[in-house]
């Protein structure tokens, strides 16, 4: 037995025919709105940005805050460019990332977070700092800042350091600022990366990876009080340290 279509009523295909134009005639319209808003009102002189916040910046940063201002004052709250205040960033080695949040309708919030000096080349008034991924800080001040030197007279050219000099930077920055404050230098050796405590205990690291599980066995190890003398430390393995030599007294470490 054949089941033949059911008609529907001439009434129902019509109200039908209607609902379908008025939904092509509403995603028309949603569209021109669209289209209308990507166009023009996004980037209107409605929603642009008349005040600029800035926070997370310190010390003499007025060349920043003037680059980021002058970036966020061509945008609009609707339409933000990162790019553009990266790019406005970029010529500052202190600035490590930058982001922005709109408040509506005209006023824009940078955020800055900046790298954090770990190291330093040279002494004295030539001084310059360096961060922990390598980044050279130059312009930074370095009048007070008690940082560990690198083994290094004068900064190289470029951006960021390479080689052991890098592995040496990683190292220090990934050191919790208890330590940092007892690190008299840093060297590579043969046994490759590590740092000198005050007093002459060696902390081997071989190289920077896992920097941060390293520094916690090596305040594990020196915090323990039955610790005698010893000459050094290896953390190559951060799961075993292992420890050898004689003849210097670590610092007083607390493991907290």
């Amino acid at each position: 037995m054949s089941t033949a279509a059911i008609a529907l009523p001439a009434r129902t295909r019509a109200r039908i025919r209607v609902l379908r134009r008025r939904l092509v005639a509403g995603g028309l319209l949603a569209a021109a709105l669209f289209g209308l808003y990507m166009l023009w009102f996004r980037d209107s002189s409605l929603v642009a940005v008349k005040t600029v916040r800035i926070e997370g910046t310190s010390g003499n940063a007025k060349g920043l805050r003037k680059a980021l201002t002058e970036a966020g004052l061509e945008m609009t709250t609707l339409h933000l460019r990162q790019s553009a205040l990266a790019d406005a960033a970029r010529p500052f080695p202190l600035v490590e990332s930058v982001s922005a949040d709109p408040s509506f309708p005209s006023t824009l919030n940078i955020h800055v977070t900046e790298r954090q000096p770990a190291a330093l080349i040279g002494q004295g008034s030539g001084a310059v700092a360096v961060a922990g991924d390598g980044t050279i800080l130059r312009g930074l001040s370095t009048d007070h800042l008690q940082l560990p030197p690198l083994p290094l007279s004068t900064p190289p050219k470029g951006r960021s350091l390479r080689g052991p000099m890098l592995q040496q930077a990683e190292i220090l920055g990934a050191a919790p600022k208890a330590l940092l404050g007892h690190v008299d230098h840093s060297f590579n050796s043969d046994s490759g990366a590590g740092v000198q405590l005050e007093g002459g205990v060696d902390l081997v690291f071989g190289d920077a990876a896992r920097a941060a599980d390293k520094w916690h066995a090596a305040a594990a190890v020196l915090s323990d009080p039955d610790l005698g003398s010893l000459g050094y430390v290896d953390l190559t393995v951060p799961g075993r340290p292992a420890v050898g030599g004689v003849g210097y007294l670590p610092p007083p470490i607390s493991s907290g």
